[in-house]
């Protein structure tokens, strides 16, 4: 036992620290969880006002198609120019930014990101964009969480293990995921395991979710019928499902990277103009084919209820595809993973439709695929096996799909690290910094 009453100081002080830290964590999920939660719900409103216009307008064949394609466009450049105007690093998924202000590479946002984050997001996600909520859920998390460190004059390591968390709890509520909000922390944005964040990360996502609830119910995001368990020997199948959607992320990250790069590059350009140029080619695209646009959550639903036909699905996927890089371009706020979702699960749904024999032989349906294949997706961009598996569990609620995605995201996680491909959040890192510097 330590009688050094100087270490039992240290030792109470140290409780004292942590206890502080949790009570912190949820507080500040509470908060995070009341904003992400009117975030969540002002941009399905923004997202059935997009589909009534659009509806609407087809009563004027021409005059609706300028209309739409006018809209798009003014909701996109009008996000991009809160971005510029600001002066904060609001553009694109803020995940990247997050993780560099955690590595001590870049200062926190002050409080003013939050409403830049939280109105553009809405503006670019809600006009069209194949963009996706929870990159300004977190970027609004992490700011939240600053926010209340700051106040509070916390010492910079629990700031930063709170700043974690509020990121992580912004995930939580974006998907209605607090376990892969939660893992979310400890995977990607510290790469390591820490009992100080682990528990405020904990805390946060409790106390976001619980808040949130209130406002969007517990329900998980996606309706899943009850699918059968899957042979234990099929794996292998699961397991080419996985390289496939490795390929598929390596020249996803790729297309993104060189997507942003050319549109960077026409410095000629205001990069309102840049962003009002995407809007109108969304816009067009949104007349003809709403149901393409938007973050892909309908696109999801569908695929989950096997409502896409095997001629349909690599129409889908090319379109989105290519959307949603070029989305990603014009610099407004908006993430990645709802849209690598959709894509994931457009590609794990065509294979178990072309592959009919080996959904037979697995005991699976197609529908196990695609539940696979965008826990798979998810896993070859961004890199993150375990927060991938476990937010397609409380997305879909089908816990007992466990052992095909652990195949195919082991194949996923093996194929890009083989070739060499870089996460798609360290790769966009530099490009984040380079921004923020300018600003």
């Amino acid at each position: 036992m330590n009688t050094n009453p100087k270490g039992v100081q240290t030792s109470e002080n140290a409780k004292f620290g942590l206890a502080r830290l949790a009570l912190l964590s949820l507080l500040t999920g509470a908060a995070i969880g009341l904003v992400i939660g009117c975030f969540r719900l002002a941009l399905d409103h923004m997202n059935a006002a997009r589909t009534e216009t659009i509806t609407w307008a087809h009563q004027w064949p021409v005059l609706g198609f300028v209309l739409v394609c006018a809209s798009v466009a003014a909701t996109t450049a009008l996000a991009a120019w809160l971005v510029q105007r600001s002066g904060q690093p609001a553009a694109g998924s803020g995940i990247p930014h997050v993780e560099a202000v955690i590595e001590g590479t870049l200062p926190a946002a002050p409080l003013l990101l939050l409403p830049v984050k939280f109105v553009g997001g809405l503006l670019a996600i809600g006009g069209g964009l194949a963009l996706g909520r929870e990159g300004p859920s977190v970027q609004m998390g992490a700011n939240l969480a600053q926010f209340c460190g700051s106040t509070f004059r916390l010492p910079t390591t629990d700031r930063i293990a709170l700043f974690a968390s509020g990121a992580g709890a912004g995930l939580a509520v974006a998907f209605n995921a607090p376990m892969a909000g939660s893992v979310f922390v400890l995977e990607e944005l510290v790469r390591r395991f820490d009992i100080r964040i682990a528990i405020a990360a904990l805390g946060a996502s409790c106390s976001a979710i619980a808040v949130a609830s209130l406002l969007l119910g517990q329900q998980p995001d996606f309706n899943v019928a009850d699918l059968p368990v899957p042979s234990t020997w099929t794996g292998p199948i699961f397991g080419l499902l996985g390289i496939l959607a490795g390929l598929a992320g390596v020249a996803y990250n790729r297309l993104i990277i060189k997507t942003c790069a050319l549109f960077d590059g026409l410095t000629r350009w205001r990069p309102e103009f840049r962003a009002l140029l995407i809007g109108a080619l969304v816009g067009a695209l949104a007349w003809f084919a709403p149901h393409m646009v938007g973050g892909g959550d309908e696109i999801s639903q569908q695929v989950l209820v096997g409502g896409i036909g095997l001629a349909a699905l690599p129409v889908i996927f090319a379109v989105r595809f290519v959307l949603g890089s070029l989305s990603y371009a014009a610099g407004t706020p908006g993430g990645l993973f709802a849209p690598i979702l959709a894509l994931g699960g457009c590609l794990g749904l065509g294979f178990g439709l072309l592959c009919p024999q080996f959904v037979a032989d697995s005991g699976a349906t197609p529908i196990t695929f695609a539940i696979a294949g965008m826990a798979a997706f998810l896993t070859a961009t961004v890199r993150a096996p375990v927060t991938g598996m476990i937010l397609i569990f409380e997305m879909t609620g089908a816990f007992n799909q466990a052992l095909p995605m652990l195949w195919a995201c082991f194949a996923a996680m093996a194929v890009p690290t083989l070739m060499g491909n870089s996460p798609i959040y360290d790769s966009m890192k530099a490009r984040t910094i380079g921004v923020a510097k300018t600003m």
